[in-house]
């Protein structure tokens, strides 16, 4: 299964080729075991604080941060690797009122990085951001118009949690207690 659907329904029913939904398919445990492949996990070695887990990453392997802030969070050394992880985020945040620097922050104030009001404030400046440094890349690999993506988005926006007020939408409740109905 690959998003809800069989890969038989993804060949057969949405026309997509094969070869373009491999890269998606877990490692075959056949393969792993003949290659004697160990897979690991840095959260086996040490706790999963993601801002530790950069500095340790840093230290020991020479890893540096994007230049650029990660757009709907704070952070720069996340989402490095994906230019589609922002329109994850940024349709989470329009389908449950929460985005990425919501998550982000949250996990931070549970480790005591951030307190509860610099994680308000960091919500209220970076979720929702719309994800533009790679749009028209994104559009044209999934193929719509910026119409066709925006249209789909709004359809998904719950009416117990958005409204529009003056044509723009708005959260009814925010973390912040500024939103439409608080």
């Amino acid at each position: 299964m690959l998003g809800g659907l069989s890969v038989k329904d993804l060949v057969e029913k949405e026309g997509l080729d094969l070869a373009d939904l491999t890269a998606y398919f877990p490692l075959e445990a056949k393969i792993a075991n003949e290659k004697k492949i160990d897979i690991y996990f840095l959260g086996y070695f040490v706790k999963w604080d993601p801002q530790e887990c950069y500095y340790f990453s840093v230290e020991n392997t020479g890893f540096e941060a994007n230049p650029v802030r990660t757009e709907g969070t704070y952070s720069k050394y996340n989402s490095l690797d994906d230019k589609i992880d922002g329109y994850f985020y940024y349709t989470s945040w329009l389908k449950f009122g929460m985005g990425r620097a919501m998550q982000d922050s949250s996990q931070e104030i549970r480790n005591k990085k951030i307190t509860t009001e610099e994680g308000r404030m960091l919500i209220k400046k970076f979720d929702g951001e719309f994800p533009t440094r790679y749009y028209q890349e994104f559009l044209s690999y999934v193929g719509m118009t910026d119409q066709e993506f925006r249209s789909i988005c709004d359809s998904f926006r719950s009416p117990h949690l958005w409204v529009r007020v003056d044509g723009e939408w708005r959260l009814r409740h925010t973390v912040n207690q500024d939103g439409a109905d608080d």
